[in-house]
């Protein structure tokens, strides 16, 4: 089913929608063969943390992480937008020192944990930050640990023409099916390069390596290698309280998922080989969740204990101060076609 509308989330209060966020989406098969779209399916963005699992691939494919002994959790953790809480710095720390480095090693700047609790201890233990805390550290523990292993320079890694930026690009584009020598770019929000591409391009890459057959035989361990650790260790892909936690969780092995900021998200399902991208126009993550919920739940990704553990993420309450519930967040009636 395709539909040149996009998806609408409507944001209740009361009686009464009182906004609405309009969400482009679209799931394809490894071919590039549309399954289901929702609104503009080439229209351009930057896909931001959501493709940190194809860009964990040069850490497997190069050899680094053999060359590290990295396991499963570790292999999660790069593909992390993670909470910064002690578990996750614990890991960034704990990989540094195996190879050598220091968290002043990371290109991504230190900042207070994502979740509540965390943050709390930290702010009332006056916890001295470090880089291991930002939540791209992962990510950035794979850059360091690629670029080590293959005898360059490890500083300036994040800079665009450094070789563990350039893989970045070419694992994408060959992924995607598409030149991205010429799209728009611009600085993530940990200091990488960030290169726009179509949406119908970042759900074709969820796609491939959901479906890796068609891949070279090294891609396609990597990326089978890639979501299963994702699936099996969803913690340390983000942390408690969180979308792609639970989720993954939820969908006990059927899928990986990734959020990114500005409102994208990336959903790779295993069984049928499908990819998922979705893009929320005004950037709001609070309806790309729920989007990318429902979709994975049209696709037969939740069985009925997993569609009650997520039933907030699938229909999210809005409560006041009070803990009453106000309205909800919702995707619009009609939807499914």
């Amino acid at each position: 089913m395709i539909d040149k509308n996009p998806l609408t989330v409507e944001v209740t209060r009361g009686d009464m929608v009182e906004s609405r966020h309009r969400v482009h989406a679209l799931v394809c098969d490894a071919r590039g063969n549309v399954v289901h779209g929702w609104g503009n399916l080439d229209m351009s963005i930057y896909p931001r943390s959501a493709i940190k699992p194809m860009q964990a691939l040069p850490f497997i494919e190069t050899g680094a992480a053999d060359a590290i002994a990295a396991n499963p959790q570790e292999i999660a953790f790069a593909c992390a937008s993670h909470n910064g809480e002690p578990h996750h710095t614990a890991m960034a720390n704990a990989w540094l020192t195996r190879i050598g480095m220091k968290p002043t090693d990371l290109q991504c700047v230190g900042h207070y944990s994502h979740e509540e609790k965390t943050l709390h201890q930290q702010l009332s233990g006056g916890e001295t930050l470090s880089n291991a805390h930002n939540n791209c550290s992962g990510k950035h523990c794979g850059f360091l640990s690629t670029a080590h292993h293959l005898g360059e320079t490890v500083n300036g890694y994040s800079a665009r023409d450094h070789p563990v930026q350039e893989r970045l690009i070419k694992v994408l584009s060959e992924l995607g099916d598409c030149d991205l020598s010429t799209s728009a770019t611009g600085i993530d929000g940990c200091g990488i390069p960030v290169v726009a591409m179509p949406l119908s391009a970042l759900a074709l890459a969820s796609a491939r390596m959901a479906a890796p057959e068609g891949l070279s035989t090294a891609r396609a361990a990597a990326s089978a290698r890639i979501t299963r650790a994702m699936v099996d260790h969803p913690y340390n892909v983000a942390g408690q309280n969180r979308f792609d936690t639970n989720l993954m969780t939820a969908g006990k092995g059927r899928y990986a998922t990734k959020t990114g900021a500005e409102g994208v998200h990336v959903g790779l399902f295993l069984k049928e080989g499908y990819g998922v991208a979705v893009k929320c126009e005004d950037g709001t993550k609070r309806a790309t969740d729920v989007a990318m919920a429902n979709i994975l739940e049209l696709l037969g990704g939740l069985d009925d204990d997993g569609r009650l553990t997520v039933a907030h993420h699938l229909n999210t309450p809005i409560k006041n101060a009070a803990g009453v519930v106000a309205g909800e967040i919702r995707l619009a009636d009609g939807w499914r076609g």
